[in-house]
């Protein structure tokens, strides 16, 4: 084992030492000199045959008939029958060729090591008596706080409790755009303060953290294998076998030895094995780059194939950043705002937080011991109780399922309201409506525009489900060009209508935020979590935008599109050598070493030809239907 662990230490200084044998034995055949010409070549084949053989050896100990075996079976019979060159050419070609592997696979990795690299090491965390001690940040625990300074690293995820200012949120969203957070806001571990001074309380710590799961979510992904990959693994398991075994046929009916050798050596599938999975790993590292987490090699394909995108609305289509702008009181008894405030107030739902901001910018006191016992209702709102008496806080149906109907004067602003593509909520009490409430949710930046790319780039249809009446989802689908939408719908709802278009034989994405579009996020065939919404979300689904932006999510469907691609001219390539190298077999073109040589070259050609995706990247500035059209061509 020690021997073992020196070699694979030391395989490049093997390689190296191997290289310069063998140019010392081309010298003693340009010199004439026959000692110096075999001893340099025997000397090179033993040396190069050691890493490869032991290699071989640990295969065979798990049962598997591994690319190294076939080696060196043919750097035996080379050896056996006095092709000492050859046999030191194939080994130094089958080592060079995967120190060049190592090399270029580690680049496209890299995204990974800069990920781990901006990891926080150390917090400030501010003590008892105010003084501050540098602590590891494994040894930083939930409501600790931590003090950050001007450029320095935001050690945890939490709640800014004093202070103000510009933070960086590259390590995150994948955009260096600066974001203004002030006493309340969230922050994220990883990020950078640009200006300013924080107190923050922590919330999520070590890997619980965003950053955390960033990492941990896109290591998981690159070990994931898409069906290409699990189809290749496969197909190797009993590829190799094979070879080896018409290698012994070919050598036992031609009597020529060094024609069997020569079968071992062009028979490696190695740029086969390697081609998709260096597609896969480029891809998802190009994802994280961006901002986009996807979720394994079979999450890539699968997405590619995607043609019907369904989305929420309320903190997808739209920002969930809403903000009340109409309050109708139909009794002067109590106060609508109070009331919902209080009813709203542990609620983390966009519209809830609207209702809450509300209340606290017109300074209308909040008495939390109001209600209690409350029970949300999904898709429907919150009833509790208020006096002893149920109070219900929601939309229409949810006040005509417990017996409280709207009078003409209340339908009527009621509608005037949704007209406008606001969201509503009405408070009912002892019978009657007391309270409507206006919301308004501003779209996100660029939705139209990225609804457009994805059809160009090949999506068929795209469909609004929401709980939200039908009024305001309309008149937010017509602002942005949604195809089709469902209303008033419960999360079981949305769950039929993506079944539904399944059964219709479409793939479909299903893209949300909230805790209750986790079941439909769940039984898409894609589920994609905006990064701002909930954890069970997050955590449900199988791509994650982290910074919530449309222009992520066609990134992301342009890079599945491509690296399938990618994938599949890897496989061709792969293929078409092996079958060019057998051909030139048979026709004589091709020899032991010629043959190596070519087929490690058919390697590094896949590893290059996948990192090309590295900075892969859809422009999105201009969206020129007639360029769209051709890049989902070339896609």
């Amino acid at each position: 084992m020690k021997f073992q662990r020196y070699v694979h230490r030391h395989t490049n200084q093997i390689t190296l030492v191997t290289a310069v044998l063998i140019v010392i034995g081309l010298f003693g055949k340009l010199v004439h000199n026959e000692n110096i010409y075999t001893g340099a070549f025997i000397l090179a084949s033993i040396i190069a045959a050691i890493p490869v053989m032991l290699r071989a050896w640990s295969a065979l100990r798990y049962k598997t008939v591994s690319i190294e075996l076939l080696v060196s079976i043919a750097v035996i019979g080379a050896f056996m029958i006095g092709e000492f060159n050859e046999s030191a050419i194939v080994t130094f070609l089958f080592l060079f060729g995967t120190f060049l592997e190592e090399k270029t696979l580690t680049k496209t990795r890299k995204s990974i090591k800069d990920l781990t690299k901006m990891a926080p090491t150390t917090a400030l965390v501010v003590q008892n008596d105010n003084s501050v001690a540098e602590t590891d940040v494994d040894f930083v625990s939930v409501d600790d706080v931590v003090l950050v300074k001007t450029g320095g690293q935001i050690p945890v995820d939490g709640e800014i409790i004093t202070g103000s200012g510009d933070i960086n949120e590259a390590s995150i969203t994948g955009e260096a755009k600066l974001v203004s957070k002030a006493v309340g806001d969230d922050v994220f571990s990883g990020t950078i303060l640009d200006n300013g001074t924080l107190k923050i309380r922590a919330t999520k710590v070590g890997e619980e953290t965003t950053f955390g799961k960033i990492i941990t979510l896109v290591e998981e992904a690159q070990d994931a294998k898409s069906p290409a990959e699990k189809f290749i693994d496969k197909f190797a398991t009993y590829y190799t076998p094979a070879v080896l075994v018409i290698a012994v046929v070919v050598g036992i009916i031609t009597q020529n030895y060094r024609l069997a050798i020569t079968v071992l050596v062009l028979g490696c599938p190695g740029a086969l094995v390697i081609g998709a999975p260096v597609s896969n790993v480029t891809g998802i590292g190009n994802g994280a780059k961006n901002g986009v987490l996807i979720k394994g090699g079979e999450v890539m394909n699968t997405f590619s194939k995607v043609d019907t995108v369904m989305f929420d609305k309320t903190g997808t289509l739209t920002e969930g950043k809403a903000t009340v702008t109409q309050v109708h009181n139909y009794t002067t008894d109590y106060d609508s705002i109070s009331l919902a405030a209080a009813i709203e107030y542990h609620s983390d739902h966009p519209l809830a937080r609207a209702i809450n901001n509300y209340a606290d910018s017109q300074h209308i006191a909040i008495d939390q011991m109001t209600v209690s016992d409350a029970n949300t209702i999904k898709g429907r709102g919150i009833v509790t109780q208020y006096n002893k008496q149920p109070i219900y806080l929601g939309n229409q149906q949810l006040l005509v399922d417990n017996g409280i109907d709207l009078t003409a004067e209340q339908l009527a602003d009621l509608n005037t309201i949704q007209e406008t593509g606001s969201s509503t909520v009405l408070l009912g009490y002892v019978g009657k409506v007391i309270g409507l409430i206006g919301i308004s949710d501003t779209v996100r930046p660029n939705v139209k525009e990225s609804l457009q790319q994805l059809k160009q780039l090949g999506i068929k249809k795209t469909i609004m489900l929401t709980g939200d009446n039908a009024q305001t989802a309309n008149a937010v689908a017509k602002q942005i060009g949604i195809d089709e939408v469902h209303a008033n719908l419960m999360p079981e709802d949305k769950v039929s209508y993506v079944t539904s278009a399944q059964a219709d034989h479409h793939t479909v994405a299903f893209i949300g935020d909230g805790i209750n579009d986790s079941p439909s996020l769940a039984v898409a065939n894609i589920g994609i979590a905006m990064g701002s919404g909930t954890d069970v979300a997050v955590e449900t689904s199988d791509i994650v935008l982290m910074s919530s932006g449309f222009e992520e999510l066609t990134h992301a469907y342009g890079l599945a599109k491509r690296t399938v691609r990618n994938t599949k001219e890897n496989i061709f390539i792969a293929i078409a050598t092996v079958i060019a190298l057998l051909m030139g077999l048979i026709l004589g073109f091709i020899y032991m070493a010629s043959g190596m040589f070519i087929h490690e070259i058919s390697i590094l050609i896949v590893i290059f030809n996948a990192m090309r995706l590295i900075n892969y990247r859809i422009k999105n500035s201009k969206l020129d239907p007639n360029q769209l059209r051709k890049t989902a061509n070339h896609l």
